[in-house]
């Protein structure tokens, strides 16, 4: 028996789920690790039907792209637009979703003989207001048909403008629906209200990938082209790229593609993507969901939040060698002006919460300024929500009108709390748990009495404490480099399929050692065996770890650490400091 305290009162360790049948019929079954058979049970799975899917699922497993409500309807009129060679637009969202999906159709399009343009919305508008942008663009190009990537499920007004102006409209999109849905020649949502497409967590790079398998198919099966002719996989490292960046489900379909769209992105004969990769200072053998969220997706971001999207479309399409390199060039700089500005806006995030400590108090967290960025709200409000598991929004105001980011936790979703404040707002749309909105500066307060109050009524105390977790307990003489060549079955991580966090008692060898100002490395011994560990922004701990003969409860996740030579580290999330006196 065990006693112990929290090292730092901000996390609650939630312990893995037992079921020892279960465990023991997926080691059977799989002969597969115990701890990794362990980190399946604690993940819910509770068939070994799932498991297999989850570990094993291939291209084939994909569904079927015609279960999309509207599919055959847009397949039949992007056709007769190439057959009649009409014009068409791509008109894509600004971010890395958008740009990756309109990269994806303009030259799926293209390679099918098609007239094809594209167009990426300039940031600082309303979701609803953004397609309006491209219809002088689409008129002075005399584009018959206008195909969205990524938005247009929430502009039924402005989408209707298109209309008028004999323009016929597709729309492929994957966020949220509102009560209007836009009257256009068809609607390509897996969210739409009684779709029958079995996967909801499409990005709409997903969806504009399945809008060009389900045009492949009806080529192949009219004998207009050759199934050889046409290689889908060579379109994946745009599909990873987008879903990766938009924290798409990293299960089920979306496992599958970005799965594939790494192995695509390690290859990939984009001459900018893989100037973008050079640039960013990645190891294409380590190439991963981590390397491109942390550094590729920034890059491109970065040309939506404070520069032109369009660009980020270009460097995606570009063949040029020498222009690729500049373009790369040229988004890194960008990247570097993006950090400055969210460095100066976190820096004065912090200071308001210091002067308003009541802030952190409520169980949700608004702030507002004229004098941030619009571009950068996103990242602040995701930043905020993590760090004190609240929903959080951040509003850049400016003229007069307030454009917002949320960001919430599971026990909040976001959308019917937009939806019920409709009255005060502008626009709104997005996700249960990433959304955004524009509203007049003279309803900020009300909205934000109401949105307060709704989490105030819905949250409980318990939901508000941040929770760590744990997926198995795992003893040092396991971590062997075996065990963690078996853990590769688990990824791609991302959304909803996190890095394993594992954990151990252990000792400590020696005291810590601060690292770079602000981390931690430690010295962990269990059983004869060292392993160091690494416990990023917690140096300011290390007094209470000076003692000698300690023994620790740590949370981890174990990584191959290639610096002078190969050893196993463990990347340490949380650490209990364990009562000797009561250790038995």
């Amino acid at each position: 028996m065990l006693s112990w305290h929290q090292t730092n009162g901000d996390l609650t360790w939630t312990y893995p789920t037992l079921n020892p049948h279960l465990k023991e019929s997926i080691i059977k079954e799989y002969k597969i690790h115990p701890v990794i058979a362990q980190i399946l049970v604690s993940r819910g799975f509770t068939s070994l039907e799932k498991i297999h899917d989850y570990l094993y699922a291939k291209l084939p497993d994909l569904l079927d792209p015609y279960l999309l409500s509207g599919m055959q309807v847009a397949v039949d009129r992007i056709c007769r637009a190439i057959a009649e060679s009409e014009n068409i637009l791509i008109y894509g969202d600004n971010d890395v979703d958008g740009m990756t999906g309109t990269a994806l159709l303009t030259e799926f399009l293209q390679s099918l003989g098609a007239n094809v343009f594209f167009y990426a919305s300039l940031r600082g508008g309303s979701r609803q207001s953004l397609i309006v942008e491209a219809l002088e663009y689409a008129l002075k190009s005399e584009c018959k048909l206008l195909i969205t990537v990524d938005c247009g499920i929430t502009a039924a007004a402005e989408i209707a403008k298109v209309v008028e102006k004999g323009i016929d409209v597709i729309i492929t999109d994957h966020h949220e629906p509102t009560d209007e849905i836009p009257h256009c020649i068809a609607t390509l949502n897996p969210k739409l209200l009684n779709n029958p497409y079995p996967n909801r967590e499409l990005t709409g790079v997903g969806v504009a990938f399945k809008l060009a398998h389900a045009i492949t198919n009806h080529f192949v099966a009219e004998g207009k082209i050759s199934a050889k002719k046409i290689d889908l996989k060579r379109y994946l490292d745009l599909v990873a790229l987008g879903t990766v960046a938009d924290m798409g489900s990293m299960l089920g379909e979306n496992r599958i593609l970005v799965c594939y769209g790494i192995r695509q992105l390690r290859k990939t004969k984009r001459v900018g993507l893989a100037k973008l990769i050079s640039i960013s200072e990645i190891d294409l053998n380590e190439l991963s969901t981590f390397s491109i969220a942390s550094k590729i997706a920034p890059r491109l971001n970065s040309l939506g939040r404070i520069d032109d999207p369009q660009k980020g479309v270009e460097v995606l399409l570009i063949r040029n060698t020498q222009i690729a390199e500049k373009m790369a060039q040229e988004l890194d700089l960008n990247n570097i002006e993006r950090q400055k500005i969210e460095r100066v806006m976190i820096q004065e995030v912090e200071e308001l919460i210091a002067k308003q400590p009541e802030i952190t108090k409520q169980k949700a967290i608004i702030l507002c300024s004229h004098k941030w960025h619009p571009g950068v709200i996103a990242i602040i409000a995701m930043r905020i929500s993590k760090m004190y598991n609240r929903p959080t929004i951040i509003m850049a105001i400016d003229k007069g009108v307030g454009k917002s980011s949320l960001r919430s936790i599971r026990e909040f979703p976001l959308l019917n709390v937009l939806k019920e404040n409709s009255d005060l707002l502008i626009s709104f749309g997005g996700h249960d748990f990433a959304a955004g909105f524009t509203i007049k500066e003279s309803n900020i307060e009300e909205f934000k009495k109401r949105f307060i109050a709704a989490a105030e009524k819905e949250l409980q105390d318990n939901d508000v404490i941040a929770k760590l977790p744990i997926d198995s307990e795992v003893n040092f003489d396991d971590l062997t480099f075996d065990f963690m060549e078996s853990m590769k079955l688990l990824e791609p991580y991302g959304n909803e399929n996190p890095p394993p966090i594992l954990y151990s008692n252990v000792k400590q060898a020696w005291p810590p050692k601060v690292v770079g100002k602000t981390h931690l490395k430690l010295y962990l011994e269990q059983n004869g065996r060292m392993l160091e560990g690494i416990a990023f922004g917690k140096a300011s701990l290390s007094p209470m770890l000076r003692k000698k003969h300690l023994t620790l409860r740590v949370a981890f996740t174990p990584q191959i650490n290639n610096y002078q030579g190969q050893s196993i580290q463990l990347m340490i999330r949380d650490f209990q400091i364990i009562r000797p006196d009561v250790v038995r």
